[in-house]
């Protein structure tokens, strides 16, 4: 059991962190669909801090509700960029709300549903997520709640300076732009419509439970499987007994904190002051904290870091690989092994010809000068048989002579 615990606090820290790491990249970056992107990973990160603590139905509440509002900002920012031409660039935008006042209007309901603005489907899934942090932990742990409020109000704060940026203000594109500014057709606002709906209204499947009063029809739609998958995910789905005023106390202080963030967007953003539209949407905080906006509008360098370490290593490993295949491998064993045996086949040919076939040839070669002797010598005639036999009788003769006389 201690293992298991201990295994789920560190997806806690890992989803907390991932959260808040994502949310605080979003609030520095001018493309509209990477500021969404690094959103949906602060809202995994959301989820992932849910499990941790073991309610796994809230975390899987929130991928449902997150599906229907990160869904319509998508399609909504595609719905942007359709009717500017292709442009990205939130500071390249502005006054877009009265051409585009389907799209607005169904992108403002996503963003205070993802901001956790009561009534809407965020807010009943994020608030159930810091309650069950904030009662399925204790000690150090209440850090978690901490980063996870944090990253509420990051979350309010980004999303509506992508609202001001986009659709507030004076039109900053080029006057081609501006000519061709138009809402997009039905086939892509009516989805936009029918998710809006959802955005509103599926957080009403998972009403918190208050004290006695317990609504959450998702909630005991997925007990059963939550039950078999052991003792911690039970307990944080009903394991606490806190007074309803505390949870509401803990709401009350979630929306707050929303309320700020969504603040002060309008200040930076929002607010119709000469300064803030002089710096295209109020980006007076880049000019002032430089090196923070540096940080997080490169997202942490992480790119960077990663080409540095994990895509120019690789190549370095490559290419020393490389060297060492063709300097070693191919160099010294394949075609060390190469010239060795090209070496070897000449000694064996050279021996082969000049030993081998020479002491054949030698020994045919004498064969051949022998016979020519005898041949010479065996010529069939009668006299030179008679003369030859009498020399041999006479050197017999002289032989036996010596031997006898010594």
């Amino acid at each position: 059991m201690t293992t298991k615990m201990d295994n789920t606090k560190l997806v806690a820290v890992i989803g907390a962190a991932t959260a808040l790491f994502a949310a605080t990249i979003a609030i520095a970056q001018t493309d509209i669909k990477k500021v969404l992107a690094y959103s949906t990973v602060s809202q995994l990160g959301y989820m992932f801090l849910a499990a941790g603590v073991g309610a796994y139905a809230v975390a899987v509440f929130h991928l449902v509700t997150h599906a229907f509002f990160k869904a319509l900002l998508f399609l909504g920012s595609g719905s942007v960029i359709h009717a500017m031409g292709g442009e990205q660039d939130m500071t390249k935008m502005g006054g877009l709300k009265k051409a585009l006042p389907v799209t607005y209007g169904t992108m403002l309901i996503a963003t205070l549903a993802i901001a956790g603005v009561p009534g809407l489907a965020g807010f009943f899934s994020k608030d159930q997520i810091l309650a069950a942090v904030f009662f399925n932990t204790a000690g150090s742990s209440k850090a978690l709640w901490v980063v996870g409020l944090l990253t509420a109000g990051l979350t309010a704060l980004y999303m509506f300076r992508l609202i001001f940026l986009t659709f507030t203000g004076e039109f900053r594109g080029t006057e081609e732009q501006a000519h061709h500014l138009h809402e997009s057709p039905k086939v892509m606002t009516v989805p936009l419509m029918v998710l809006a709906v959802g955005s509103v209204l599926a957080g009403y499947l998972g009403l918190p439970k208050l004290g006695a009063f317990d609504w959450n029809l998702f909630g005991h739609y997925l007990e059963p499987v939550l039950v078999r998958v052991g003792d911690v995910g039970h307990a944080a789905q009903h394991g606490h007994h806190a007074s309803v005023g505390v949870e509401l106390i803990l709401m009350a202080l979630s929306v707050a904190v929303a309320g700020f963030g969504i603040y002060f967007a309008w200040t930076l953003y929002g607010a119709p002051r000469g300064e803030a539209q002089a710096l295209a949407g109020g980006e007076r905080w880049a000019q002032r904290f430089p090196t923070v906006h540096n940080l997080l509008f490169n997202k942490y360098y992480v790119d960077e870091i990663y080409d540095a370490s994990v895509v120019k290593g690789t190549w370095a490993t490559a290419r020393g690989l490389f060297r060492f295949d063709a300097g070693f491998i191919d160099g010294v064993l394949v075609n060390g092994a190469r010239h060795f045996t090209v070496g070897v086949s000449l000694l064996a040919g050279f021996f082969d010809k000049y030993a081998v076939d020479g002491l054949v040839n030698l020994t045919g070669w004498l064969m051949k000068a022998g016979s020519r002797f005898f041949r010479s010598v065996q010529t069939g005639l009668v006299s030179q048989s008679a003369t030859a036999l009498v020399l041999g009788v006479l050197a017999l003769s002289v032989f036996y002579f010596f031997v006898r006389m010594s």
